[in-house]
């Protein structure tokens, strides 16, 4: 019976001492990171209250500089602003000059639209804006005098004043816009960590959609000032064209007549010797034609030529492919039959390539041909819109001055 009984498992005094020793051991190392732990933690939250503190004192500096840079744009774009506006009462004195010059303004001047209108059915690369239509215009603006000048710069004035209070709008828009932000950074700089108006926003740490750098806040404003210098010139520029328009008077149209003969006597020259060699080139291109058919031909009859060697060749070493037993043998007539098998193959390959090029060239060559066709009959054209049509049409035309 006192064999069934088991006793329980002891320890020996070794391990109960080594047990002990481990949970002092442990004790010790927590104690130790506990320690250290509030350490760190004092000394993080005395770091963070500095770094807090440092970090309100730079944004509220920062904001104050934000604010003194919107109220030096306020102010740059309130003088701009300025300016512009006077621009824009004075140029309207200046439209209304316009509008009453207007009045006593008009002059029929159906012949040298009818020019130009002739001249706009050239086609193609003749279809040009030459000397001649330059004169033609000059000429158009001469007879039309005043009254063609005054209608374009007014419509010059109408647009410019338009893009005036187009940049006027932007200056204005730009310093709303900087009188709300500079109402919000006032406001901004002058709250506390106790203000009672503070509250968590948990989605404000995100960027704001929209939102641009320093640099490119800087630039919008400097170019809404570029745009408006810019106008304001503009502006400037067209009022001293309109002092000068409203005191010219109408020009020597027999000058400008002969100006515009003169331009026609050169274009037609110039058209009639382009067209001339044009027509030497046509004459080259067709003999090159004839001579690249001649060379195609060659080319043919050459490849046609190695068909029979090539045949022979093949057909000698099918024979000879039939020798039997040993004496199927690698000779040097087989050998000399498989090299020039290949010399014929790439004859023919190097014929059928130089072929094949030449077949482009011709094609090239008949593009070329049409071209030049094509361009002779467009300079033939010119020639008679230009030697005939606008030459008589200018004979009869009377000039009158106002």
């Amino acid at each position: 019976m006192s064999r069934l009984i088991q006793l329980p498992p002891k320890f020996l005094p070794p391990e109960w001492q080594l047990a002990n020793q481990m949970r002092y051991s442990s004790a010790a190392a927590e104690r130790s990171r506990s320690e250290r732990l509030s350490a760190e933690s004092q000394r993080l939250v005395e770091e963070t209250e500095k770094a807090t503190r440092r970090a309100q004192e730079d944004v509220t500096k920062k904001l104050e500089q934000r604010i003194e840079d919107i109220k030096f744009w306020k102010q740059e774009l309130d003088t701009k602003l300025a300016e512009l506006v006077k621009e824009i009462d004075v140029l309207l004195t200046y439209k209304t000059r316009l509008e009453k010059a207007l009045e006593s303004c008009a002059e029929p001047l159906r012949v040298t639209q009818q020019c130009l209108a002739e001249r706009e059915s050239r086609v193609g690369i003749d279809l040009v804006h030459d000397e001649v239509e330059r004169e033609l215009i000059k000429e158009l603006e001469v007879i039309e005098g005043v009254t063609s000048l005054l209608k374009r710069t007014l419509e010059q004035t109408n647009e410019q004043i338009r893009l005036n209070r187009s940049a006027k709008y932007y200056l204005e828009k730009d310093l709303r816009d900087k009188f709300q932000a500079e109402i919000i950074d006032d406001q901004c700089a002058v709250l506390t960590s106790n203000s009672p108006e503070i509250h968590y926003s948990p989605g404000a740490s995100s960027t704001a959609q929209g939102a641009v750098t320093p640099g490119e806040w800087e630039d919008f404003s400097n170019l809404n000032i570029v745009k408006a210098d810019k106008q304001k010139n503009n502006s400037l520029s067209l009022r001293t064209l309109i002092d000068s328009l409203l005191e010219q008077t109408a020009d020597d149209l027999s000058r400008q007549h002969q100006a515009v003969s003169n331009a026609l006597q050169i274009r037609v020259r110039e058209t009639k010797s382009a067209k001339s060699h044009l027509e030497e080139h046509l004459a080259k291109v067709m003999e090159e034609i004839s001579s690249q058919e001649r060379n195609i031909a060659a080319l043919k009859q050459a490849i046609a030529e190695k068909e029979g060697p090539l045949k022979l060749a093949q057909t000698r070493l099918q024979a000879r492919s039939q020798r039997p037993n040993v004496e199927l043998c690698h000779d040097p007539a087989q050998a000399r039959l498989l090299h020039e098998v290949q010399e014929i193959t790439g004859t023919i390959e190097r014929l059928s390539e130089t072929l094949a090029l030449a077949e482009a060239e011709m094609r090239a060559l008949t593009r070329s041909q049409l071209s030049l066709e094509e361009e002779i009959e467009v300079k033939a054209r010119t020639v008679y819109i230009d030697e005939v049509v606008c030459t008589q049409l200018r004979q009869p035309i009377a000039f009158h001055h106002f």
